[in-house]
């Protein structure tokens, strides 16, 4: 290998396939990720890259000596609210006419944003497979977006009835999670 192949991604495609582009918080995506090799490399892993970004849009005013007045700036704030990176495979020796299918499922967080885009501010779902190889840069495949919902009322993803246990003061229901009574406020008896 020579000293500039070092600044040039190995010679191979990774495309990402999922089996949706949109989604409930809360659920799981499966998706396969393809390589096709046509250099020998060794990767350290293959994995999907999820990340929700939150951009919001923002003006600073800034006076302008040259002008005797203030300038209105617009720039645009991001953060990233969610990153996560499942492992598909691990370290791997790959040689030329590698071919491969690698099985990942990703999850959306219960607790994530839903998707959204609006004049002032918009959150997005990205995600993209990946090829990491040691001392070069990455193969990565496109980038997709997923749009990422709130769960419906008579979705899977919705958490299971609570079940409810009486108060040993006033016998009213309660719910077993609780740690006082609703209706009295006395603390539970375990």
């Amino acid at each position: 290998m020579g000293f500039l192949s070092r600044f040039k991604t190995p010679k191979a495609s990774v495309t990402l396939k999922t089996q949706s582009d949109h989604a409930e918080l809360g659920e799981n995506i499966e998706g396969v990720i393809s390589v096709v090799a046509k250099e020998e490399f060794d990767a350290t892993e293959i994995r999907a890259e999820l990340r929700c970004v939150e951009k919001r849009r923002k003006e600073r005013w800034v006076y302008n000596e040259r002008l005797k007045r203030n300038i209105r700036h617009v720039y645009w704030d991001q953060v990233t609210l969610h990153s996560s990176d499942p492992v598909a495979s691990g370290q791997m020796h790959i040689v030329p006419g590698f071919k491969k299918d690698f099985p990942i499922v990703l999850n959306i967080p219960i607790a994530g944003r839903e998707s959204f885009d609006g004049m002032d501010a918009n959150v997005t779902w990205f995600v993209k497979g990946v090829v990491a190889v040691d001392d070069r840069p990455d193969i990565t495949s496109e980038t997709k977006e997923i749009q990422v919902i709130k769960a419906s009322a008579g979705s899977e993803t919705q958490e299971k009835e609570i079940a409810l246990i009486p108060c040993v003061y006033c016998e009213s229901p309660m719910s077993q999670t609780a740690s006082f009574c609703p209706k009295c406020g006395a603390p539970r008896k375990t």
